[in-house]
């Protein structure tokens, strides 16, 4: 059973960093996409950040292009996500979701498995 955990949100001022991390297990596919997603109060749910293990891409949303930053850990199965210079419209519900590469491809579309999410407060 796949799960995905995430962790990491809270509350931070304007100009300030989180980390959130995506735990998984239980994911076998060879070719896989992974992203971060995010909901906005009363918005629908955007893609903030995406990569495949087949393409090697790395791709971000243009309003966080520059201040946040995708990693993984492939030996602790974990996804994080630098966030840096947060504000105010950063504010939202933060998922990281996985699909078999031949599902979601490269730009995360589509994704079978998604952790319960983390919220991040950017406010004064």
């Amino acid at each position: 059973q796949v799960q995905l955990v995430e962790s990491g949100g809270g509350l931070v001022s304007p100009g300030g960093s989180l980390r959130l991390s995506c735990a998984a297990s239980g994911f076998t596919s060879y070719y896989y996409a992974i992203g971060w997603f995010r909901q906005a109060p009363g918005k629908g749910r955007e893609l903030v950040s995406c990569t495949s293990s087949k393409e090697g891409n790395l791709v971000y949303a243009d309003s966080v292009k520059g201040r946040f930053t995708f990693s993984r850990d492939k030996a602790k199965n974990t996804a994080y996500l630098q966030m840096n210079n947060l504000k105010p419209e950063d504010t939202g519900n933060y998922y990281c979701a996985t699909a078999d590469f031949s599902v979601a491809g490269a730009m995360c579309t589509g994704m079978d498995y998604w952790g319960k999410g983390t919220l991040v407060t950017v406010s004064s």
